[in-house]
């Protein structure tokens, strides 16, 4: 069977027309505002909907009796929606728009979040954790293409707009650590306090979809603009994606979504286990929320620069490096670290890959390509959290599981060192 064809190098931008975005400070501004409200997305997606989860763990697994693996298996099961829904999303975004299947993604993960706090049977829960993940890939993949159309408004900024859309992220783990324990104080006076927290984090999940009104509003304007503009000739968003060529990027960014979620999904039950003070677990889970958040800025240069694979090589040894530090010490410094870099690099290893579409294909195929690697990313948490747990069950406890997370990113990182650039890897055939 011969090989797919190869993707022709992506067009350069065309100069600012007069009175257009001219990259300058000015120009740019609108812009930041822009990518400051789309990542309410990723808050909702990712910070809230699948992360708070990891504050929740060790009150959920204390009342309902959990083992480490079924408390696992609820993120698995979250993964498992995310990859169902990745896979439908660029269907949606060709059928409805991109603006339209962001907001209807968002209204449908705050009523999934409400309606766990209604369960304690294991199914129910496992059931509502799917659907909150299906409802947040339709968030996290529309919205990662409006911030990468975003970025094609001004390339010379395009990192640190895309930068500013996967901190979001950031601002949900912040809101989730300082609300989550007042949340469980609040119901603590009843049976099963954390569905106060559930509530009101799906309350969270509201607000943060009303400010997303907003860019979704005003992009949708660009959008139908563009769907009216005559196709390109070689039509190439029907074009198939080139598999093979990315294949190196694609294995890497699979690992890292094996090996981060095991992070994410027990380090705040391993703080507990190794006797850390609730207040200095809010501490930790807040600063690494705003560690998210900077993070935009720290890798803005790296995004626009690596075309290959070298952005997400980087970034998965760096989070290797964060993830096995509290698997090896329990000192508190080190910990301290260890949260810090770990949310200073582990969406920036998600924008890494929006970069690398948006430098190595046509812009008809951002919303193909976006989503091949949200579909290779949620293959990877569906591994993650249930084998972590697994080995967290055995002899080793929480750290070995942490140890198996940290070897999956060093592998991930040894396998997108080796992508290249596929436009370059065209010329040089």
């Amino acid at each position: 069977m011969p090989p797919p064809p190869a993707p022709t190098p992506p067009p350069r931008p065309a100069p600012p027309r007069a009175g257009g975005d001219t990259g300058g400070e000015v120009a740019l501004a609108p812009l930041l505002w822009l990518a400051l409200a789309l990542s309410m997305g990723a808050a909702v997606s990712l910070g809230v909907t699948r992360f708070a989860y990891g504050l929740l763990l060790p009150v959920m697994r204390e009342d309902l009796g959990w083992s480490y693996t079924l408390a696992g298996a609820m993120n698995t099961a979250n993964a498992l929606g995310y990859l169902l829904g990745a896979l439908v999303t660029p269907r949606l975004i060709r059928r409805w728009g991109a603006s339209h299947v962001l907001l209807a993604g968002a209204v449908l993960a705050s009523a999934f979040m409400a309606a766990l706090g209604f369960f304690t049977a294991p199914w129910p829960l496992m059931a509502q954790r799917t659907l909150a993940g299906a409802a947040s890939a339709l968030v996290f993949v529309a919205g990662g293409l409006m911030a990468a159309r975003l970025g094609a408004r001004a390339p010379q900024h395009a990192g640190l707009l895309l930068g500013l859309y996967y901190g979001g992220t950031g601002w949900g783990i912040v809101a989730s650590a300082l609300g989550v324990p007042w949340l469980l104080g609040v119901g603590a006076a009843g049976a099963h306090a954390w569905a106060w927290a559930w509530w009101g984090l799906a309350l969270l999940c509201v607000l943060a979809t009303l400010v997303l009104a907003w860019p979704a509003h005003s992009l949708q304007k660009e959008e139908l603009l563009a769907q009216a503009a005559p196709a390109p000739a070689a039509n190439s968003f029907h074009n198939p994606l080139p598999w093979r060529r990315m294949a190196l990027a694609l294995a890497g960014y699979t690992l890292f979504g094996v090996g981060y979620i095991g992070y994410m999904t027990f380090v705040i039950a391993l703080l507990r286990e190794q006797g850390v003070r609730p207040g200095a677990i809010t501490l930790f889970y807040a600063l690494l929320g705003l560690a998210v958040v900077a993070s935009a800025r720290i890798w803005a240069g790296l995004l626009n620069r690596a075309k290959g694979g070298g952005a997400l090589a980087l970034l998965n040894a760096l989070l290797g490096v964060a993830t096995v530090l509290p698997a090896l010490t329990g000192a508190w410094p080190v910990v301290l670290a260890s949260g810090l870099l770990f949310g200073a690099v582990f969406l920036s290893v998600v924008a890494s890959t929006t970069a690398f579409v948006r430098h190595n294909l046509p812009q008809p195929q951002w919303a193909a390509g976006i989503s091949a690697f949200t579909i290779v990313f949620a293959l990877g948490q569906i591994v993650g959290p249930t084998v972590v747990g697994w080995v967290a069950d055995g002899a080793g406890g929480l750290a070995n599981g942490l140890v198996y997370s940290a070897v999956a990113l060093w592998a991930g990182a040894l396998l997108a060192w080796r992508q290249k650039p596929l436009w370059r890897a065209e010329r040089a055939a």
